[in-house]
C-alpha cells in the first residue's frame, strides 16, 4: 500500500532538543514506525512549521491513503479553530484523491509549555478535534483524534517525545486496522 503522511514537524519527526531542526531517528518517528509495523510504502511529507497550504501539492495518482495532520501552526499563529477547519476543508477538497483515500487526523492538543504560554492556545487546540470531526463527517472521509492516544509532549507543549511518537503510531495503527 502506498501511503503519504502529510503534516508539520510532528510528522517530520522534529526533535525539540535540537535547535537546528534535527529529527528523531527512524525508530522514534511515527511515520517510520507505522511503515515498519505494516510493511507499507509510507512516505513522510512532514515539514517543520508547515501550515495548511491554500493549494495542495500534487499527490501521486498511486497514493492509496493520504494521512493529513495539520492545524497546530495555524493556532500558534493566532488563527482560531473555526478558521483552521475552513482552511483544512479547502485543502482536502483540492487534494485530488477519492474520499475513501483520505484520513484526517486531529493533532494532539497542545499543553502548557515553552511554546504554549497562554491557556487559550491549549483550549483552541483541544477544540480543533471537534471541528475536524464535523468536517470529516460532512466530507464523508475517515477521521481520527490523536488526542485520545496518550501521546506525551515535550517541554515545549507542542512536539511529541520519543515515547509520544510510539503512542501516536500505536493509536494510528489501531485506527487503520479497523474495517
Amino acid at each position: 500500500m502506498n501511503v503519504i503522511c502529510y503534516g508539520d514537524s510532528n510528522t517530520y519527526g522534529y526533535d525539540p532538543r535540537s535547535y537546528l531542526g534535527g529529527r528523531y531517528g527512524p525508530d522514534h518517528r511515527w511515520v517510520d514506525i507505522l511503515a515498519a509495523k505494516t510493511g507499507w510504502n509510507v512516505s513522510n511529507w512532514g515539514e517543520n512549521g508547515r501550515e495548511i497550504p491554500g493549494v495542495p501539492p500534487s499527490f501521486p495518482a498511486d497514493t492509496q491513503l493520504l494521512i493529513v495532520m495539520l492545524g497546530t501552526n495555524e493556532l500558534l499563529q493566532g488563527r482560531g479553530p473555526d478558521e483552521t477547519a475552513e482552511r483544512m476543508e479547502r485543502f482536502l477538497a483540492g487534494a485530488g484523491l477519492p474520499r475513501e483515500r483520505l484520513l484526517l487526523v486531529a493533532p494532539v492538543p497542545m499543553a502548557p509549555g515553552e511554546w504554549v504560554p497562554e491557556p487559550r492556545l491549549a483550549s483552541a487546540s483541544a477544540a480543533l478535534a471537534g471541528r475536524y470531526r464535523a468536517l470529516a463527517d460532512r466530507l464523508g472521509i475517515r477521521f481520527a483524534d490523536a488526542g485520545n492516544w496518550g501521546v506525551r509532549l515535550a517541554y515545549d507543549g507542542v512536539h511529541f517525545t520519543e515515547d509520544g511518537h510510539q503512542a501516536f503510531a500505536a493509536g494510528l495503527f489501531r485506527v487503520l486496522s479497523r474495517p
